[in-house]
């Protein structure tokens, strides 16, 4: 581990869990490592493997799987174009990446392959999809612990499209969206580890959270960690 990610880390677990909507001035950024263009199995024995995964074990992903998983989700690989491993409708670079981790949560930024702080506290297990309500219950059940490492949230601006009908910029979100998953899913095989893509998830809790415009959608989540 080089000496900046080496601090991140220390600076990370030092922060205190916090309240929802807390600013995220007191995380620092998280520069990650350059992605290792060379690792993972074969693309077609990836297929081969590539599976939804339903447990993970609590185990913090090491700097390097966190910042491999990320350029290949949707990191910068024709800097001359501005594009990117996950193709774009009109290049637009809609689809952004919220990293829910203990600390906080972050965003991806493509450009300078690091991760910026969104929100302060752990919110993995408050963002799962709600339990069923249990009979006697007004409310369903939420989620109490984290279910993986990580939660990965994809979420996509429509008014970054320089074009179209609401219809057509949802559209091309979801789209966009599938695309960034499909990398993720992808890599996860390729590399040992384990994720599925879901729809389901508090969604209201996340837009509340992250502050999201009426232009910003949030379409998929992934768990990412380690087999159980």
């Amino acid at each position: 581990m080089n000496r900046t990610l080496l601090c991140c880390s220390v600076i990370l677990a030092a922060t205190p869990i916090a309240s929802p909507g807390l600013s995220a001035q007191e995380l620092q950024p998280i520069r990650l490592n350059p992605p290792d263009t060379t690792r993972g199995l074969p693309f077609m024995q990836a297929l081969a493997v590539k599976a939804s995964a339903t447990a993970w074990s609590d185990k913090e992903l090491a700097p390097q799987d966190l910042a491999d998983l990320l350029w290949a989700a949707n990191g910068l690989n024709r800097p001359e174009e501005n594009k990117t491993t996950a193709s774009s409708a009109m290049n637009a670079h809609d689809v952004d990446i919220y990293v829910f981790m203990q600390a906080g949560v972050f965003v991806y930024d493509y450009r300078t392959h690091q991760l910026t702080p969104a929100a302060s506290g752990d919110f993995r297990a408050a963002i799962l999809p709600q339990r069923p309500a249990r009979p006697g219950a007004e409310r369903p059940a939420a989620a109490s612990t984290p279910e993986a490492a990580i939660q990965i949230v994809l979420v996509s601006d429509a008014a970054r499209f320089r074009a179209g009908s609401e219809e057509q910029r949802y559209e091309w979100g979801a789209l966009d969206a599938g695309i960034v998953s499909q990398n993720i899913s992808l890599f996860c095989a390729a590399t040992g580890l384990k994720t599925r893509p879901r729809a389901m998830m508090n969604k209201e809790k996340i837009k509340e959270l992250l502050r999201l415009r009426p232009t910003q959608r949030v379409f998929l989540n992934h768990p990412v960690g380690y087999s159980r």
